[in-house]
């Protein structure tokens, strides 16, 4: 039984190694897949890459763009809705690109109410006449920011463990794919793993191209040369605070599209 399964582990992880291969060659057919490196080599030490986000099809760009020897220590994220729904992009995923994966959706935030505080009653010993009794129970107080949002798991679980355990991570800190060519503004997920994880090192890259590879909405690829530009890593300031420093890595990923 054990050599049973042991053969059957040996199988399946020959099967994502010629499955890598095949996207590999499938990807470097469409699109070129040139990888440039500006102010920044490619070195086996742990990185945060942060990109521009314009296609599901970013995630297989970069991924491919890496050399062999790095592709096998970084780790893509995934929006779990789009790479998990279906059997075969779960496989995918996860025996081939070894993904992260992430949840897109998060719980509405609950805005507080504010209410008048209630009219201060001295207390009385004397008896309440039957007049005096109220006809409907009265309102209860609110406190002023007493109110909150229901508690769910934090999205960055997944990204903090894998970083914990030594791997190096491709995020896309837009969080949803853009449409206008210019990236949105960056959300506080790169600040919070900057700040938590001072020593891995942050490289941001230029997408090109690739949205009109698989443009959003569309199934069908379309061959076109593009590239990844890895430019020099940015590090958080001390003191530096969360917009300041997001709007920096933003203008960094930026720059490398004239490069």
């Amino acid at each position: 039984m054990r050599s049973d399964l042991g053969a059957s582990l040996y199988d399946s992880a020959m099967l994502a190694k010629l499955m890598g291969l095949v996207l590999l060659g499938v990807v470097r057919l469409l699109t070129g897949s040139q990888a440039r490196w500006y102010g920044c080599p490619p070195k086996a030490e742990q990185r945060i890459y942060f990109a521009n986000h314009q296609s599901h099809a970013d995630l297989v760009m970069i991924w491919a763009a890496l050399p062999e020897e790095l592709r096998s220590i970084t780790r893509p994220i995934a929006a779990r809705d789009y790479w998990a729904n279906t059997p075969f992009k779960r496989w995918i995923t996860t025996e081939v690109f070894n993904a992260v994966y992430v949840e897109r959706s998060a719980a509405p935030a609950v805005t507080p109410v504010a209410t008048a505080p209630a009219e201060r009653v001295e207390p009385s010993m004397a008896p309440i006449a039957p007049t005096q009794l109220p006809l409907v129970p009265p309102e209860p107080v609110v406190e002023v920011g007493r109110v909150s949002a229901p508690e769910g798991p934090d999205p960055l679980a997944p990204l903090i463990e894998a970083l914990t355990s030594g791997d190096s991570i491709i995020i896309f800190p837009e969080g949803t794919r853009g449409h206008t060519g210019e990236p949105q503004k960056f959300k506080s997920g790169l600040f919070a793993l900057a700040q938590q994880f001072p020593d891995v090192v942050l490289v941001p890259a230029w997408i090109d191209n690739v949205q009109r590879v698989m443009p959003k909405g569309e199934i069908v690829p379309v061959p076109i040369l593009c590239s990844v530009t890895f430019g020099a890593p940015i590090q958080l300031a001390p003191g530096e605070e969360r917009r300041p420093f997001l709007d920096r890595a933003r203008e960094a990923v930026i720059a490398l599209r004239s490069v």
